[in-house]
């Protein structure tokens, strides 16, 4: 009887991770995750896009995940979604594959919205595997500096925050993007609005939390490992330019959503126009083009593109 009670009892936590084709990491997000003090109180979904390793069958090794296979890479975005619908926590963690949360990491992210309820999300604290920190945070930023991040994704002008303590943050922008957020408040935004392919989704939960005057919260003391990932540098030349497109087109809904429908409508004239002249330098021929076709017919990573 008490075990049935035990079983019922409601999940605090619904840990999200998305994969696709990243079978080892994914095995030690797990390992990491099944290994955690909150384990009770958490669920772990998987929601793997259209795989061809193992990460499909990653619930023959770990029983207790629920895993969500989908047919094809629709995108970050649909996934995290379909995640968070599947959710029961009252928490919703976004993790990656390459991330290794220490066991007391979910449990003190937990604790430190349960003392907040300004609050709307909460950081753990990124390491690598020697200790150093990588978590970052930048100002939300302007349509101006997404124009000269899309081609390689990266903003400028990140800094590192004190890494002592327990620290409300005055709404930044934070990388990696693991995160702890209120289920209840993304259910408020209908999830993350789905325009939106596999890029800039975190920048879009970030700036949603800014506008509802809401807190995000670097936890220091909730830490988690990242580890190397392999790059899209090797990857075909139309893999990369979809990809480029993908960030452009996210960054233009992004700048139409929060500075106006005309700032949406410039970046992607410009990130378009960017991407034609870059044929003319006669280097990575095929990734230009690729970006450049891409951005002229609209293509993102959504599910319906044929390169993966």
């Amino acid at each position: 009887m008490e075990d049935n009670l035990t079983e019922a009892a409601p999940r605090r936590v619904s840990a999200i991770v998305t994969s696709f084709n990243n079978a080892a990491a994914l095995r030690r997000c797990l390992t990491a995750l099944e290994a955690s003090t909150a384990r009770e109180a958490m669920e772990v979904l998987v929601v793997d896009r259209g795989s061809s390793d193992g990460c499909p069958d990653m619930d023959t090794e770990f029983p207790s995940v629920n895993l969500l296979r989908l047919p094809r890479n629709f995108g970050r975005v649909k996934a995290l979604n379909i995640g968070m619908r599947t959710g029961t926590g009252e928490f919703y963690l976004f993790l990656e594959p390459e991330m290794e949360v220490a066991p007391d990491a979910v449990e003190r992210l937990a604790a430190a919205l349960d003392a907040a309820p300004e609050a709307a999300a909460a950081c753990p604290l990124a390491v690598d595997a020697a200790g150093t920190v990588l978590t970052r945070r930048h100002p939300l930023p302007l349509p101006a500096e997404l124009r000269k991040a899309w081609p390689a994704g990266e903003l400028d002008g990140w800094e590192t925050p004190p890494a002592e303590g327990t620290a409300a943050t005055d709404l930044d922008y934070f990388k990696p993007p693991a995160v702890m957020v209120r289920s209840y408040f993304m259910r408020g935004l209908r999830y993350i609005d789905e325009r939106y392919g596999d890029a800039w989704w975190d920048l879009e939960i970030a700036t949603q939390i800014a506008k509802s005057s809401k807190k995000v919260l670097l936890v220091p003391a909730a830490r988690l490992t990242v580890h190397p990932r392999g790059t899209d540098a090797g990857a075909p030349a139309a893999v990369r330019g979809l990809l480029a497109a993908d960030r452009a087109m996210s960054a233009s809904l992004w700048c139409g959503k929060h500075y106006g429908s005309m700032q949406g409508l410039k970046f992607r004239l410009a990130a378009t126009l960017q991407a034609m002249l870059s044929l003319f330098t006669f280097r990575d021929l095929g990734f230009h083009w690729a970006a450049f076709q891409n951005l002229l017919s609209g293509q993102k990573l959504d599910g319906s593109q044929r390169v993966m």
